[in-house]
């Protein structure tokens, strides 16, 4: 018996290197690239679907099944000439060839099942300004663009759009989520919910490396459902699983110094990788509120002057974050500029509020930040500090749910909020400030409104030059600046940590995890 369990030991010792592990402690709702919404589910579904095209860790549109494609001059058609040797993965019910190529009807299929109200995918406003798209043989599909958008090949990079057999998703309905069929890296293997989740290489895959040695390196992913980060941190620091991302409350002074760097006790073991990631923290006024403090445009400049975003980064995140010194595009995206934000200016800051003062016989401005229990700490940060401009800073904190619900539909003056990028275009961004998307129906939270901004924003539409585009996002970001109806607090970024005999696990800007080239030694 001893040599027996000796010898399976050493046999899982001998694979380890082949297996990947990492802990999703917020859960997978489904396996469905069509419900691809939260970061966990999207992280599950990039290992097992593909679309026409993917995006690299610079935030460039690569091939995919797509090999190459064409845009017409009126930027409005785009034609996709397809690879003649990608497979679906292996399934029963393929046939006698258990699998079968992927043609262009394949996606035809898939991008009208985003479509399909019955399906009610969560992902249908990606095809929003398709006007129609259809399969001209088994290697050409077309699309065909109400307006020109030039953020539209980024679109396509979003997990809502990968291919899918037909035949499986018929035959299994809503169940699909647990019994997905795709092209990628990696396969299905076993899901018990909220316990473990394995997926096994995919040796039909179509991608090979540089060298042209056949991709993915590993034989498989293991994901388990720990609840909270502190217990995925342990498993971490025990070498139970290869990676963790972003910084935790729980955790964050264990493993980093005050300035951001490795603890002495994990250099050895653990390597530390940072990069952009996409994500503004900020707070928004209401523009539309009855409130004089939130309409004045003193009082919001001074909130903007008032306190050192450095210095919160440092004594707040570890150093991890870039302090908000720009406009609302993050640092990271073409149409980014130093120069157009708000640096920590105090004796500035008590000057706007001495003049709202005397303007309006309010010797007392007050203002209310609501946030949540995560972001209390800012707030807090953020009200010691305006209290010395003579501001005086109420917060009320509230649940998550309901502060989402609140801000969306007005009840809100001043609260928190941070946007992630949908996809890599500072026109993402920008829709927050466009008057025909105010909230509830769309993303203009602040309720802000400007004609010449609207202007600009319906003009990058149809610039296809890709600087003068850039310039234009950085004129409507300056613009929005000028009015403040925001008070931008830190560009996030993305911070892993790896075990050292990880190897190939690269960051990128839109929080995507990419196995495919990751190897352990």
């Amino acid at each position: 018996m001893l040599l027996l369990i000796s010898c399976e030991k050493n046999s899982s010792s001998d694979n380890n290197h082949l297996v990947f592990r990492y802990n999703e402690h917020k859960n997978i709702g489904s396996l469905d690239p069509a419900f691809s919404k939260d970061i966990s589910d999207i992280w599950a579904t990039n290992q097992l679907f593909n679309g026409l095209v993917q995006m690299d860790e610079n935030l460039n549109i690569q091939p995919c099944i797509a090999k190459n494609w064409t845009i017409s001059e009126n930027a409005l058609n785009y034609s996709f000439s397809l690879r003649n040797d990608v497979y679906f993965h292996k399934d029963a019910l393929f046939g006698n060839d258990s699998t079968r190529t992927v043609t262009a009807h394949d996606f035809e299929y898939s991008l009208n099942r985003l479509l399909d109200n019955q399906v009610a995918s969560p992902g249908s406003w990606v095809l929003a300004k398709v006007d129609s798209f259809k399969a001209i043989n088994d290697t050409l599909f077309q699309i065909q663009l109400k307006q020109p958008f030039p953020a539209f090949l980024g679109l396509l990079t979003m997990k809502y759009c990968s291919v899918v057999p037909q035949e499986i998703v018929e035959h299994y309905g809503s169940d699909f989520r647990s019994h997905p069929i795709g092209t990628g890296p990696f396969k299905f293997k076993r899901w018990e919910e909220n316990i473990k989740l394995v997926f096994r290489r995919n040796n039909h895959y179509f991608e090979t490396d540089k060298k042209g040695r056949s991709l993915p390196y590993l034989e498989a992913v293991a994901i388990t459902f720990l609840p909270d980060k502190q217990s995925e941190f342990l498993q971490f620091s025990q070498g139970n699983i290869d990676f963790i991302i972003g910084l935790d409350a729980s955790y964050k002074d264990e493993i980093l110094t005050a300035d951001g760097k490795l603890r002495d006790i994990y250099r050895n073991d653990v390597n530390m990788i940072r990069g952009p990631y996409l994500n503004t923290e900020y707070l928004a006024f209401f523009m539309d509120s009855e409130v004089p403090e939130i309409q004045s445009a003193l009082i919001r400049k001074a909130v903007n002057y008032g306190f050192d975003r450095k210095k919160m980064m440092i004594y707040l995140r570890n150093g991890i974050g870039i302090p908000a010194e720009g406009g609302f595009i993050p640092k990271g995206l073409p149409g980014y500029n130093k120069t157009i934000g708000f640096d920590y200016q105090p004796e500035k800051a008590k000057q706007l509020v001495a003049q709202f003062k005397k303007e309006t016989n309010n010797l007392n401005p007050k203002i209310t930040i609501t946030t949540t229990g995560n972001y209390l700490s800012f707030s807090e940060y953020i009200q010691r500090e305006l209290q010395k401009t003579g501001i005086e800073v109420n917060i009320d904190v509230i649940p998550g749910a309901a502060l989402k619900d609140a801000k969306a539909n007005g009840k809100l003056d001043l609260f928190r909020a941070s946007w992630v990028a949908d996809y890599p275009d500072a026109e993402n961004y920008l829709s927050l400030y466009y008057s025909k998307n105010f909230a509830p129906n769309g993303p203009n939270y602040s309720h802000f409104k400007s004609e010449l901004f609207d202007n600009w924003y319906e003009q990058s539409f149809t610039e296809n030059n890709t600087k003068q585009r850039e310039m234009l996002y950085s004129k409507m970001d300056s613009l929005v600046m000028q009015q403040a109806p925001v008070v931008p607090l830190f560009y996030d970024e993305i911070i892993r940590f790896t075990r050292k005999n990880v190897k190939g696990l690269e960051v990128n800007p839109v929080y995507v995890l990419d196995l495919k080239q990751v190897k352990k030694d």
